[in-house]
């Protein structure tokens, strides 16, 4: 009996050990970070409804979950928002554009000065251009023409909007258009409803925003690249490349259109583990994976082995380097 009750005992004492143990550790991190850590949970920043970055975050999740991934996708503001929350580990995985990788790294990111150094490259996806959208009636046909005029420049902290900053001041008409901060859909929405007089869109063609309002109204798109051109908008921000949208990409929209694009990249948090970030470009590379993603979203297409570090100027996570260099790919030089 003493025997007995002597190991009831210490079954007992483990049995709180580990209560207290689970305890301290559910009340460690009150973003429930920690909690997501514990069951192998990892999670994908995206974008707002209706942009792309969205899709390729729900769509790297559900490639990942049917390997056993434990991946969570969720919507956010957009590419700056994305550095911040992954490099404060708020997000484990996100997708942001080049040029605000590297702003963040070296602390160049608009009113604010802060080194977002743990923001780490996984792929390059796919160039995100810029596409300018009004109505096919309206006197509109030079981006000059938006002064004062309603524009819906993408959510406030987004790329989108750090990007329509960017162009619009070169042009010098940033403070001289009204100023709307909507996400994509809200934008198309409200020109549609005679509430903008145009809307940009930051985002791989075809956008589903533009798609949507092209079915019930008329629309045209303007050309920002010579625009941006004349005035050195790409000597002054390299990370920008010219890109052509094929004529009939949307409903109305008979000739190609001369834009410019940013590269749209998969990050990760540098203390994400490398056989994480490996397994889930195993994941995204393998032929299933590319089929899916293109069936998601179009820009997929783009996505090759040949192209997965095209214009990265930015360090690269540990992980991806071992998956690109077992494929025989030639990492390029990194900035610092």
């Amino acid at each position: 009996m003493a025997v007995t009750t002597k190991r009831l005992s210490q079954t007992l004492c483990c049995s709180v050990l580990v209560l207290i143990s689970m305890l301290m550790l559910n009340c460690s991190d009150d973003s429930g970070t920690a909690k997501a850590k514990l069951k192998g949970m990892y999670t994908f920043s995206g974008g707002p409804s209706g942009g792309t970055f969205q899709y390729y975050a729900s769509a790297i999740a559900t490639i990942g979950q049917k390997r056993g991934q434990k991946l969570l996708a969720r919507s956010s503001g957009g590419s700056i928002e994305n550095i911040r929350l992954v490099n404060s580990q708020k997000a484990d995985f996100a997708v942001a554009y080049s040029g605000h990788v590297y702003a963040g790294a070296h602390g160049a990111l608009k009113n604010d000065e802060n080194q977002y150094t743990d923001v780490m490259v996984m792929a390059y996806l796919y160039g995100a251009p810029a596409q300018l959208v009004v109505k096919a009636n309206d006197d509109i046909n030079l981006p000059l023409d938006l002064v004062g005029k309603r524009v819906g420049v993408g959510n406030a902290g987004s790329g989108a909007a750090a990007n329509a900053e960017i162009y619009f001041s070169s042009l010098g008409i940033w403070d001289k258009m009204d100023r709307e901060f909507l996400g994509y859909r809200n934008a198309a929405t409200a020109m549609q409803n005679g509430q903008l007089d145009a809307f940009w869109v930051f985002t791989g063609y075809p956008s589903a925003s533009i798609l949507e309002v092209a079915m019930q109204t008329e629309i045209k798109l303007l050309d920002t690249y010579s625009s941006g051109e004349a005035v050195g908008l790409f000597q002054n921000n390299p990370f920008f490349t010219a890109v052509t949208i094929p004529a009939n990409t949307y409903k109305g929209q008979t000739q190609e259109i001369a834009s410019f694009q940013d590269g749209a990249l998969l990050v990760a948090n540098a203390k994400v583990p490398d056989d994480v970030v490996h397994q889930i470009l195993t994941s995204m590379y393998s032929q299933t994976g590319l089929e899916y993603l293109v069936s998601v979203h179009n820009s997929a297409k783009s996505m090759a082995i040949e192209t997965g570090l095209k214009g990265v100027v930015t360090p690269i996570h540990p992980g991806a380097i071992k998956f690109w260099q077992e494929r025989g790919l030639t990492l390029p030089g990194m900035a610092e």
